[in-house]
């Protein structure tokens, strides 16, 4: 275990050098100050001294990450702009195809399996000069809360590595707290990103459904599927989310219109901003005291900041657990009848060819993806169609209507991102239904398609990561990171993970929380 640095002793440990955001880091790259290949050699070093404990990457792509350094640095040689994040170390979640690169999906039947072509998130992360240096762990087809339904083993919390950091992505979460890359990329179906952001202490964003492609993310819920950023600061967030947004016309549901940048919202401020307090997801039961109390901060740090804030109640939001939990399994036993062992991925012979797929299945697919897509299978059966999905999909319509009325009083919406702070491992791998529970906060914006954003704000008593969540409506990510900076600004400092990466990479992150 390698122990990290405080945000606040960072500088004095650097020898007086501040620590650099990803976007300073990538400016340091861009002027010849730093060296890519140095910056790369640092942060694999980190992950080869940290990761065996984290368990945060299923690949390390050290080869291909110092080639791609060595051509950032004879760019910047050549006076060529390698692009914003030059030289900046991401890590990709293991559901985005990488070319020759194994994808999994943390699942037996993709292990090895090796695409012909990147994913367009991972495609702008390289015209950016961005260096990707490994594949994150997951649940299996993003399909968890705890990164515990891995076919590989289970992340680690860096903060407490007897506890999950959450999921689905939660191997890019704990990626960047432990400062084993600056940026990561997760995807968020019904709160993939912001959940484990929040467990452990970082920045996690859900863009608006439509302003990210998804082609090359490998399908779990394609109405709800959103890839988004994970950074230790809302600026180095907004800064990722500027590059990979954008329409593609190999999605059929990218949005034509370029979305606003973000990057320039950071430094708006709050002053007379419209800021709602929904009820519904601080005040329900289940969710902690401490978690309430943060959150209550959070609404006081705005009023002080400028912002109006009132309370307000959105009733329709109960039902968003049982519509989300019809409607995702539906659409992921449609999504992943295509893994049938003949195409691609793993394959058990058996008798015919339905005894093969059925074999295949059965040992390829683990435990919590069998249930779904069983779940799935029978809400879309004949006879309960109607009764199940069809009345989802209704359910669904109410709750982006009841967010549509609340939008006309507030500009933003805010929220606890979690119920609680992160549990203990195999605290609730056999009970679903708690761990179903843990994702009551973030799984609304999902079904709306809106953006929303998790930042750290404090801890609770036990010392572990709180994250407040700001919701915004369609194409509001602008406003959303302008009241989740000054969140930020006002928040804690987050505490220092336990187990983190050596000094040199620790100095190249930017400090998280505060200034104090």
């Amino acid at each position: 275990m390698t122990v990290g640095l405080t945000p606040d002793r960072a500088e004095a440990s650097a020898g007086g050098a501040e620590p650099l955001s990803a976007r300073a880091l990538a400016d340091a790259v861009r002027r010849g100050e730093r060296r890519a290949s140095e910056v790369v050699e640092e942060h694999l070093a980190a992950i080869e001294a940290v990761d065996g404990e984290l368990g945060c990457f299923l690949t390390v792509t050290a080869d291909g990450a110092r080639r791609r350094a060595a051509e950032i640095d004879a760019e910047v040689a050549a006076g060529r702009d390698p692009g914003p994040l030059a030289g900046v170390p991401v890590a990709v979640k293991d559901n985005l195809c990488t070319t020759g690169v194994a994808t999994t999906c943390a699942s037996r039947i993709l292990e090895g399996w090796r695409p012909p072509y990147d994913a367009t998130v991972v495609a702008r992360l390289a015209e950016a000069g961005a260096v990707m240096v490994g594949k994150t762990n997951l649940d299996e087809f993003a399909m968890g809360s705890s990164t515990e339904n891995s076919a590989f083993g289970p992340t680690r919390n860096p903060h407490d590595p007897s506890r999950v950091p959450g999921g689905s992505s939660g191997g890019s979460a704990a990626a960047v707290a432990a400062g084993l890359a600056p940026l990561a990329l997760g995807s968020d179906t019904g709160g993939s990103i912001r959940q484990p952001a929040a467990l452990c202490g970082v920045v996690g964003m859900k863009p608006t459904y439509g302003t990210v492609s998804r082609y090359g993310l490998i399908a779990f819920a394609s109405s709800l599927d959103q890839v988004g950023p994970v950074a230790r600061s809302v600026a180095d967030a907004a800064a990722l989310f500027d590059v990979i947004a954008g329409h593609d016309p190999r999605d059929s549901t990218s949005l034509v219109d370029v979305p606003p940048a973000c990057g320039p919202a950071v430094g708006a401020g709050v002053q007379g901003l419209r800021v709602g307090l929904v009820t519904e997801l601080t005040d329900a039961q289940g969710v902690d005291a401490d978690v309430r109390s943060r959150v209550a901060e959070a609404a006081d740090a705005l009023a002080v900041a400028g912002a109006t804030v009132d309370s307000v109640s959105i009733p329709e939001l109960r039902f968003a657990l049982p519509a989300y939990y019809l409607l995702a399994p539906a659409e992921a036993s449609s999504n992943l009848s295509r893994y049938d062992g003949v195409r691609y991925g793993l394959r058990v012979d058996g008798d015919d060819v339905a005894d093969m797929n059925a074999r295949t299945r059965a040992a390829g697919f683990g435990p919590e993806v069998k249930r779904r897509i069983l779940l799935g299978t029978y809400a879309l059966s004949a006879g309960y169609y109607d009764a199940y999905y069809a009345q989802a999909q209704r359910v669904r319509t109410v709750i982006i209507q009841a967010f549509a009325r609340a939008y006309e009083r507030f500009d933003v919406l805010l929220a606890a991102t979690t119920p609680g702070t992160a549990f203990r491992l195999g605290e609730k791998i056999d009970d679903p239904l708690a761990m179903y529970l843990s994702d009551v906060c973030t799984i609304p914006t999902n079904l709306a398609g809106h953006p929303a954003i998790s930042v750290p704000f404090g801890t609770d008593s036990a010392g572990l990561p709180v994250g407040v969540q700001i919701l915004a409506p369609a194409l509001g990510e602008p406003v959303m990171v302008a009241a989740a900076a000054v969140l930020e600004r006002a928040a804690p400092s987050t505490p220092v993970p336990r187990v983190a990466a050596p000094t040199l990479a620790t100095a190249g992150m930017p400090a998280v929380g505060g200034a104090r």
